[in-house]
């Protein structure tokens, strides 16, 4: 066993489970890393590893087993994002907003919504989660996005979104916008889905972005969509209970996604220092670079058993686990970025060039510290959660 095994306090997956991962480490060794290069200096959508991914049942894991889904452990689905993160943090993202956008579903849709829907996401439909806008990033309840109801059967949705994972290639969206006639902004919030093909629903651009470059992000309009009623998911002037769910779960898979990176990261760096000598010596030999290894080593272990005490506390139902979350995504994140930084300075002039993996990877980190609620305002929320109550 390595360090790198030891490294991770993963707790016990299922046979089942074990064997899956096994199927998408063996995936995202083979298939997907070698991949990873080209499309993040093509900027293409990586369709070649979605399939493999579709192939493989991905999507059936977080769906109910009654909707055609495997129906596995979150433990589990964490790993994979990890896994596949670590070898292409764009397929990585691609993978997760799936379960994103698709949870919500899975935790407040009627029965005939999941009946309809989920079977489509367990054989591999892409799905985008729609929060984000220009006046509203990570503060929701600045959205301007509208909900108006057409008679019984048919809402009328007005606006649009930005930087939306997947948003030009999803074949169902959930989007977030607030309930007309409800002056309360955060009474108002309401959630849908919003189909592919839906008149009104027009893909704005694509943004050209540092990094994650295979990940399409868009920028969504709505005009005049005319969606069914029965796309509603939940109550009018629900969405906010809804909203602050999802962002439970999705945080934590965020962090995983980050911690992927920074699992590559680190192994590119240690794998290089072995090799490559200064001054005689291999560069791992200096004390210094030793104690740098060693803070990383450790930070990286205790930052991986934060991820899967989150992960076993969403397992056993908890729902108050907000704090817990900002604190995993924001560390974990602020890691990721730490340890792709200190990658590239370890590998001297060659880290800054595209060959060297460390340079894409360290591109890759930046975002973690941004999406899902930039690491400012997570600290914020922690440091509030701390104001005692009179």
């Amino acid at each position: 066993m390595t360090l790198f095994d030891r490294l991770d306090a993963m707790p016990a997956l299922s046979p089942e489970e074990r064997l899956l991962l096994d199927s998408v480490t063996a995936l995202a060794r083979d298939e997907i890393a070698p991949r990873a290069g080209a499309y993040d200096r093509s900027g293409e959508f990586p369709w070649d590893n979605i399939r493999a991914i579709n192939a493989l049942g991905l999507n059936a894991m977080f769906v109910p087993e009654v909707y055609g889904g495997a129906g596995l452990s979150y433990a589990a689905y964490l790993a994979c994002v990890r896994e596949i993160s670590k070898a292409c943090a764009s397929t990585g993202i691609i993978w997760a907003t799936n379960f994103h956008a698709t949870k919500p579903l899975i935790d407040f849709g009627t029965e005939a919504q999941k009946e309809r829907l989920l079977p489509r996401v367990a054989e591999g439909a892409i799905a985008a989660l729609a929060i984000t806008e220009p006046n509203a990033g990570s503060d929701a309840t600045g959205m301007t996005t509208h909900f108006t109801p057409d008679g019984d059967d048919t809402v009328i949705v007005s606006g649009g979104k930005i930087f939306i994972s997947n948003g030009d290639v999803a074949e169902l969206t959930l989007v977030f916008g607030k309930w007309a006639g409800i002056d309360d902004p955060r009474q108002a919030i309401t959630a849908i889905i919003i189909e592919k093909g839906t008149p009104g629903l027009e893909i704005l651009r694509k943004e050209d972005k540092m990094g994650h470059r295979a990940a399409s992000t868009a920028a969504l309009g709505f005009a005049e969509c005319r969606v069914p009623r029965d796309n509603l998911l939940g109550e009018p002037g629900g969405g906010l209970k809804l909203l602050l769910a999802a962002l439970n779960k999705s945080r934590p898979s965020v962090a995983a996604h980050a911690l992927g990176i920074a699992r590559a990261a680190f192994e590119d760096a240690v794998a290089y220092i072995n090799e490559r000598r200064q001054s005689g010596r291999r560069i791992i030999e200096f004390q210094g670079i030793q104690f740098l290894l060693a803070d990383l080593a450790t930070d990286l272990a205790m930052c991986e058993a934060w991820l899967w005490h989150v992960a076993d506390l969403i397992e056993r139902n908890i729902d108050d686990i907000a704090i817990e979350a900002s604190m995993l995504k924001m560390r974990a994140s602020d890691l990721a970025m730490r340890i792709a930084t200190e990658a590239v300075q370890l590998h001297g002039g060659y880290g800054y060039i595209k060959e060297y993996r460390v340079e894409r990877l360290l591109r890759d980190a930046k975002i973690t510290q941004i999406w899902e609620g930039t690491n400012q305002i997570h600290r914020q929320l922690i440091g509030r959660s701390l104001i005692a109550r009179g």
